[in-house]
């Protein structure tokens, strides 16, 4: 039976984003956004300051915080969903954090920083630990592996280890396969149909991101611009219930959700009709 993960929505605001560059960077916008994706079931919101798409530039962490706090601020006040900074910079998640959101969803898995786990620790928040090769800037410059789902499970074991080490309560770590980050079509594919090995060899949540990516392209040529790629889209976050995933991490919360409701209901249907 599939599970029914919660829903992560995502709100960049940033003028470099992949999917929607721009759109939300101001943060009345922003706001009125993240709200409007809880109304349609959102359970968290990611809110993110810093492009991480192939060949993004970095930004400081002065102007991360400048266009997520007043984001995170806002929506906090007039909404009880779970947020999480998307953020690989110790700064700006104590920044967040101490604004009210939950999660420190950080890419980097703790290494852009030497404290960063430690920070992570003292903040007492949700951490999400995601699998990356290399960096932005060339992190798909011919990505390889011998045994990509090993490998990432090996990584995420050792970044787990690390955080508990330094302080993170368990309970508190997710794991991020890190879908696109590194990793080409059929790297990708063999972690989707692996994420519940995954989960079963880090003893972890799993958060699942591919909303949107690029890989859906390669499958369908047609789907050349982000926008395009909705259909991609609900058929691996469908494919991640299947396999275990516990937050699905989406631009289009609503179909999605009822894409997973309804794919949710037919499971247990059938179920019934075995009994």
């Amino acid at each position: 039976m599939p599970k029914s993960p919660s829903v992560m929505g995502i709100i960049n605001v940033t003028p470099d984003s992949f999917s929607d560059g721009g759109q939300y960077s101001a943060a009345d916008i922003a706001i009125e956004h993240g709200l409007n994706l809880v109304s349609q079931g959102a359970d968290w919101l990611d809110i993110g300051g810093e492009s991480t798409r192939p060949g993004a530039m970095p930004v400081s962490a002065i102007d991360e915080i400048a266009r997520t706090l007043p984001v995170i601020t806002g929506l906090r006040a007039n909404t009880d969903a779970l947020i999480s900074i998307d953020t690989m910079k110790p700064d700006v998640a104590i920044a967040a954090i101490q604004a009210g959101a939950d999660m420190w969803n950080d890419v980097s898995a703790g290494r852009f920083a030497e404290d960063s786990l430690e920070i992570a620790a003292q903040l007492n928040c949700k951490l999400c630990l995601m699998h990356m090769q290399g960096e932005p800037r060339s992190m798909q410059v011919a990505p390889r592996y011998e045994d990509v789902v090993s490998e990432v499970a090996a990584f995420l074991v050792e970044r787990k280890n690390k955080a508990i080490k330094a302080g993170v309560k368990a309970s508190n770590i997710w794991v991020d396969p890190g879908i696109g980050f590194g990793k080409t079509l059929k790297h990708n594919t063999e972690l989707m149909r692996n994420l519940d090995s995954l989960s079963e060899a880090t003893g972890l949540p799993i958060l699942f991101g591919a909303s949107r990516k690029r890989f859906i392209a390669e499958i369908d040529p047609q789907a050349q611009n982000a926008d395009q790629r909705l259909g991609g889209s609900i058929a691996v976050a469908l494919n991640a219930a299947e396999h275990g995933a516990d937050i699905i991490r989406v631009h289009d919360v609503q179909i999605t959700k009822q894409a997973l409701k309804v794919h949710a209901y037919l499971a247990n249907s059938a179920m019934d009709d075995d009994l």
